[in-house]
């Protein structure tokens, strides 16, 4: 009985390990809801890879684009990293709280990076400012 449970807990795992790996996948199996994210916040830049990842029991997806920004959608399908090393993350895409805030603090100053980070937001700059702000959009910590 001993050694079936573990060749059945070991197949498990071994199932999970196989199937965690990120999978290339056709543009058109993307979800409606990234692509639509993608059209609005990032016009005229199609989709060129995407990927399908396995993760905690649900998929997420990543795309990146033609002008190399890269995108992460999670099991949502709601962004929860964009990067953009040529143009910059449209502020237009954050939450109105982020936005504001660097709309107010750093006017013109480009957004290389934005993740999200549990309910709290690290945004990198072009100018090589690193920032951490709430859901609010209060700044927690600054690293310049």
């Amino acid at each position: 009985m001993r050694n079936n449970l573990f060749t059945v807990v070991f197949a498990l795992v071994a199932i999970m390990f196989t199937s965690c790996s990120d999978k290339p996948v056709a543009v058109g199996e993307v979800p409606v809801e990234a692509q639509t994210f993608v059209k609005q916040y990032f016009p005229g830049q199609a989709i060129t890879y995407a990927e399908k990842d396995w993760s905690w029991f649900s998929y997420q997806y990543e795309v990146t684009l033609v002008d190399g920004t890269h995108v992460e959608f999670d099991r949502n399908n709601v962004w929860h990293k964009m990067e953009s090393p040529m143009k910059g993350v449209p502020v237009a895409a954050m939450p109105a709280p982020i936005a504001n805030y660097l709309n107010n603090t750093y006017p013109g100053v480009v957004v290389r990076k934005i993740e999200k980070d549990g309910n709290n937001f690290d945004v990198d700059l072009i100018n090589e400012i690193e920032l951490k702000l709430n859901q609010q959009g209060t700044l927690i910590e600054m690293d310049d």
